[in-house]
């Protein structure tokens, strides 16, 4: 008999293990779940939490800009 100690997030649906395991496909196995921190959920970190958590400096322009500033380019007149 071998035991593994693993942590998992339950995802109202299924739980999603933190690490794999090392089990070969159709293992039978028995789970005991066990919560490490009660009712302790954290929200998802978004898009603009993670942009704004590396302090970027930059121009005011970079969106307008942001092939010039990127790659060197200059936008021609015709652009």
């Amino acid at each position: 008999m071998m035991f593994q100690e693993l942590e998992a997030i339950f995802d109202g649906t299924a739980l999603q293990l933190e690490v794999p395991l090392n089990l070969a496909p159709g293992t039978k196995v028995r789970v005991i779940v066990e919560s490490v921190v009660p009712n302790e959920i954290k929200p998802p970190k978004t898009f603009l939490k993670t942009a704004q958590s590396l302090k970027l400096q930059g121009k005011p322009d970079w969106s307008e800009k942001i092939d010039q500033y990127l790659y060197g380019e200059t936008l021609s007149d015709n652009d």
